[in-house]
């Protein structure tokens, strides 16, 4: 039987901490960011590693959860899969920090075909994703599925979208199912809603560990700021 994507994605955040030396980062002072050769002193020996495929893959199964919600999600779903496909095409570097600190060296990291910037963007759709799954679990908001959403993307994505993006999402909101609708297509082969929330409460405490450290190296590389159109 097919895996849900709540179960895949969940595979996937623990095969990344088993591959991954990711190691937890204090918030460094503004003026204390690295610089583009990668070399201060204070951070050049923290060994960081975030594996490309296993990455990748944890986002695809991003995208089938927002699949879930419907015509609503087009605009991030197609910013999801442009942003993995960037990463696809640097695969062959196995590492995303080694991509980080090389575009950094460059001075392009900020540039709109980057790699750091897709990386940036899958973070932050990730964020967006944990926030409704912990409003799901929660019942929260009474599970409106219209103001989940909304609060959702007001939380984690709409501080970095400019007026052309915030009013994309805006419109795609009208287009939100109902609850019951909701839940009855996000459960796939869940055998039934308490199974559904047992995958997601196994699911959030990793994805959320996984974030943590993901805006670490962010602010570490001084890409924490970045924001579109």
């Amino acid at each position: 039987m097919e895996k849900s994507a709540i179960r895949s994605a969940t595979e996937q955040l623990s095969q990344l901490s088993q591959l991954s030396q990711l190691l937890l980062i204090k918030p460094e002072p503004e003026d204390q960011r690295i610089n583009h050769d990668g070399e201060d002193a204070a951070t050049a020996a923290i060994n960081i590693v975030i594996p490309v495929q296993p990455f990748i893959s944890l986002c695809n199964s991003l995208i089938h959860v927002l699949d879930k919600i419907g015509p609503t999600m087009a605009v991030l779903r197609q910013e999801i899969r442009q942003n993995i496909e960037r990463l696809e095409m640097a695969e062959e570097w196995g590492d995303l920090v080694e991509i980080l600190k090389k575009e950094g060296r460059e001075g392009r990291a900020r540039t709109e075909s980057s790699c750091s910037r897709a990386f940036v963007w899958l973070i932050r759709s990730l964020d967006f994703t944990l926030a409704l799954l912990e409003k799901v679990a929660s019942n929260e908001v009474g599970m409106n599925m219209e103001r989940a959403v909304e609060e959702s993307y007001n939380q984690t994505l709409k501080p970095w979208h400019g007026w052309i993006s915030s009013a994309a999402y805006k419109i795609a909101l009208k287009l939100v199912p109902d609850t019951p609708t909701f839940i009855n297509i996000i459960m796939e082969d869940h055998h039934n809603y308490h199974t559904l929330l047992h995958d997601i409460h196994i699911l959030m405490p990793l994805l959320s560990a996984f974030l943590e450290q993901a805006h670490s190296i962010l602010r570490l590389y001084n890409l924490n700021r970045i924001k579109s159109k």
